[in-house]
């Protein structure tokens, strides 16, 4: 006769185990679940069996919440600390992306469903990055929420097949951009606000939060600490690294300081504001654009601030060795990396490979 695999407990009468339960505690131990069987070791077994199968299923519980009840539940508590722009990034993808399967219970979803919803945007590379983000969070929420088995993880978002994107390169100001700019017919308010962009890289949004305390003109410097986000003053920056002080070329202080001086509060602000709203914002830019098509050769078109500060990256990538690139992330407030990998191939073009290996084999 084939021996027991569990022990009988004569004492209880029964047939009992203990099973690691998923957990451990404080110091590392694992957690152990007693069970037991009055009936049989092999009846034991099928209990075993059954709680070990439970551990991997994760203790789904049964719920007809829907894909989409679940999603705005997850973006109103997951996302309510993020900014503006990210939380608008959210409300985008959850919006146009999940119509489909917005209606289907969260417990029934499935690699099929993920994967159509991609498909829907193919032609939209940028996006379907999106949608996989999005949905990748929204699953594994579900799955600690216990709406959702464990295993559901890798059986609905692994091998998810996306287009291919190419991240598109950033480009600096053109030349005839630049020409623009130097004979464009601009108040006092918008020449400065185009010579911090130009002059120094920042952010159009932490330009707008500037005041006149943040200049040391004697010194020829600029302190970033704050950000502006949609005609709001956030007392910090995008990241740690966005608090610095960046230098004031000598060519820039002409066209800041008596604008700067004259301004007690924020140095950008709206006409009854006393910070700049985000529809003036738009119409300031606007005006900004109008002024320079008028001086240029050619027209400009899709002209960001945020080129400006490509523009001031690409100029001191240029000046490598005289800077570094751990000092080109400190002045645009980003981190080394970022400049290495967008702007490998400025810093390639400065490579003399056919030199140097002939200086090291001469």
């Amino acid at each position: 006769m084939a021996k027991a695999k569990y022990s009988y407990n004569e004492k209880r009468k029964e047939w009992i185990t203990y099973v690691y339960d998923g957990t451990v505690t404080g110091s590392g131990k694992k957690r152990r679940k007693w069970i037991s069987s009055k009936k049989s070791s092999a009846d034991l077994e099928k209990k075993v069996l059954a709680f070990k199968q439970s551990l991997v299923e994760g203790n789904a519980q049964i719920s007809n919440i829907t894909f989409g009840e679940y999603a705005q539940k997850w973006y109103e508590s997951a996302k309510a600390s993020k900014e503006i722009n990210t939380k608008k990034m959210y409300q985008s993808v959850l919006k146009a992306s999940f119509n489909e399967i917005n209606d289907v219970p969260i417990a029934n979803i499935t690699h099929s469903h993920f994967q159509r919803c991609i498909n829907a945007k193919l032609e939209h590379p940028r996006m379907c990055i999106l949608i996989k983000q999005t949905f990748g969070q929204i699953i594994r929420s579900a799955v600690r929420d216990r709406l959702m088995p464990r295993n559901a993880i890798e059986d609905v978002l692994m091998d998810i097949s996306l287009p291919k994107y190419k991240k598109p390169l950033k480009r600096p100001l053109s030349d005839a951009e630049k020409e623009a700019i130097k004979n464009a017919d601009l108040d006092r308010r918008k020449r400065c606000f185009i010579s911090i962009l130009f002059y120094c890289g920042l952010r159009k949004g932490e330009i707008l939060a500037l005041t006149a305390a943040d200049f040391d003109f004697k010194a020829k410097t600029l302190s970033v600490s704050k950000a502006w986000v949609d005609g709001i003053i956030k007392p910090y920056p995008k990241s740690d690294n966005g608090i610095r002080v960046v230098p004031l070329p000598d060519a820039s202080i002409e066209y800041i300081q008596t604008f700067v001086e004259s301004e007690p509060g924020y140095i950008f602000h709206g006409k009854n504001s006393p910070v700049m709203t985000a529809n003036a914002y738009r119409r300031m830019w606007e005006s900004i654009i109008y002024n320079l098509n008028k001086a240029a050769s050619d027209p400009i078109n899709n002209l960001t601030a945020h080129v400006f500060r490509h523009n001031y990256c690409t100029e001191l990538c240029y000046q490598i060795p005289t800077i570094s690139t751990k000092m080109i992330a400190r002045l645009l407030g980003d981190s080394e990396k970022m400049v290495i990998d967008v702007y490998s191939h400025l810093l390639e073009e400065k490579e003399n490979v056919a030199d140097a290996v002939n200086q090291i084999f001469s």
